[in-house]
């Protein structure tokens, strides 16, 4: 049976999607109102993230600790001593001074080789030191009136010349020509000639424990500490600075080659003078001090 009458017409798929346009619409002017609001107005991060970004962001650079001056590559030092060499021309000067942490020696005034008077003991001493260690000699067989550490000690805190010729003639002079180059000294026992620069190394070698065992460079050092002569480099020096020196007086030359010590920095430094006026005059004592105190000033601060 057919029923009679108008018919519905189809539902316009148009006009059911009408609402959900305007929908999008207000939600894009929204979006477009967002985004102009952030770009002008506070920054909206929050401290979480910003601490995130601030991972990706790269590290300041570390500052770099400054690098303490050198005060062995002073100017003013330089200029100081030479003003001192330069000042007291009536003698023949020179002054070796060495950092003992390391670097090339600095040498002032006249550089060749000097008669080293009894500064080359120390030579001497390291040699039989060195024999000693390597099993060929002994500090306790009988030498002279007494035994070998008997005249080592004499002969480097009293200077004992009849001590120095007993442990030279026990060594051979061959061998200490040979001991001596083999540490870098160009020395010959016979002539006693040594540059001012050749002892300060030597004395940074023992300073820094490369030139002999502990033991042996402990008991040199401290026999090289109140010798029977403390009137050269020592009395220019202040109390809380420790010297290790040993003094050479002959025929005109006056000198004295030290390690200068104080608050972990350590240096060595050579005086060789040659003069023709009594040895330790007044004059010339005044030169060495007068150069020790310009050294131990800038140095240490003393």
């Amino acid at each position: 049976m057919t029923t009679s009458g108008p018919q519905q017409p189809p539902t316009s798929g148009g006009s059911s999607r009408a609402p959900l346009v305007w929908v999008a619409a207000a939600l894009v002017l929204f979006a477009a109102l967002t985004t102009a609001v952030v770009r002008t107005g506070p920054d909206p991060r929050t401290d979480f993230l910003a601490s995130v970004e601030s991972q990706f962001q790269p590290a300041p650079a570390a500052a770099e600790a400054p690098v303490p001056a050198n005060p062995m590559n002073s100017a003013a030092l330089d200029a100081e001593i030479q003003r001192i060499i330069s000042e007291h021309g009536g003698y023949r000067v020179g002054v070796a001074l060495v950092d003992n942490g390391g670097g090339d020696p600095t040498v002032y005034g006249d550089a060749t080789p000097y008669s080293a008077a009894s500064t080359a003991k120390i030579i001497t001493a390291a040699a039989y030191y060195h024999l000693v260690e390597t099993g060929e000699k002994s500090l306790d067989v009988p030498l002279g009136s007494f035994d070998a550490a008997f005249q080592l000690k004499a002969m480097i805190n009293t200077s004992s010349d009849d001590s120095w010729l007993l442990l030279m003639q026990d060594i051979g002079y061959p061998r200490l020509i040979e001991y001596a180059a083999s540490v870098g000294l160009q020395y010959d026992p016979e002539q006693n000639l040594v540059a001012p620069g050749d002892m300060a190394l030597l004395l940074r070698q023992l300073s820094t424990g490369t030139l002999l065992n502990p033991e042996h460079t402990e008991e040199l050092l401290g026999y090289m500490q109140q010798t029977n002569n403390e009137r050269l480099i020592p009395a220019a020096v202040d109390p809380e600075i420790t010297v290790q020196h040993k003094y050479g007086e002959v025929e005109g030359y006056v000198h004295d080659a030290s390690i200068l010590s104080a608050d972990g920095r350590s240096y060595s430094l050579v005086i060789y003078t040659w003069g023709e006026d009594a040895v330790e005059s007044e004059e010339r004592l005044a030169v060495i001090h007068e150069l020790t105190r310009t050294v131990c000033g800038t140095l240490f601060g003393s």
